[in-house]
């Protein structure tokens, strides 16, 4: 994934000032969505001069590529923490899914996610990297499935497949939902989704 960002002498100095630029710009984009976010308005909330930020980023978009990125990273340290922890597969997967539940429901985050998501109707680049990273983590989350301590590594693959299908639009779902009821709470939600997903990781009884 390319983000277009320009190499500076001093690595670590233009990494604190990229993350910088980047917490400014997902502000921005939650507050007055991507296209009514200007990038005088990011330089302004970032406390820097626009020409500053062309100097870590050649335009908006390589600044949203940026952040797709980062989440994407952020992602699939979530799931090597899940392979790494010990103890039963299905109870290490609903441990995680509560983290995973309390991230969703983060009004903040919700709002930039769907913000992205509702940009690829407009961007087709946006919307690529998007399926691109979705991929990925299906990925990801298919070896986990297919890993010794899973109860389902011996199911046809396009069995685990749609079970990742469910697993994921459960997930993704409640971004909409924190919208529409913003008094959700993760002790709510798991109340119902840690025993679905206990099921979609376990035999399925014929």
């Amino acid at each position: 994934m390319d983000t277009k960002t320009k190499r500076h002498p001093n690595q670590e100095r233009a990494e604190a000032r990229r993350q910088q630029v980047l917490t400014a710009a997902a502000e921005c984009f939650r507050r007055k969505g991507y296209h009514s976010a200007s990038m005088a308005e990011i330089s302004k909330t970032a406390g820097m001069s626009p020409g500053h930020i062309y100097n870590y980023f050649v335009s908006k978009d390589a600044i949203i590529e940026a952040i797709i990125e980062q989440q994407m990273v952020e992602m699939f340290e979530v799931f090597a923490s899940l392979q790494a922890r010990p103890g039963v597969l299905i109870d290490v997967m609903v441990a995680g899914a509560a983290d995973g539940v309390c991230n969703k429901l983060d009004p903040a985050l919700a709002s930039l996610k769907l913000e992205m998501l509702a940009e690829t109707a407009r961007n087709e680049k946006i919307a690529g990297m998007l399926r691109c990273v979705d991929s990925q983590a299906r990925q990801r989350f298919l070896a986990i499935m297919q890993s010794e301590r899973s109860l389902i590594k011996d199911q046809a693959e396009a069995d685990l497949q749609a079970r990742i299908t469910v697993m994921f639009s459960m997930f993704d779902g409640l971004l909409i939902r924190q919208t529409l009821q913003p008094g959700l709470t993760a002790e709510h939600v798991m109340s119902a989704l840690g025993p679905c997903i206990r099921t979609l990781l376990s035999p399925f009884s014929s």
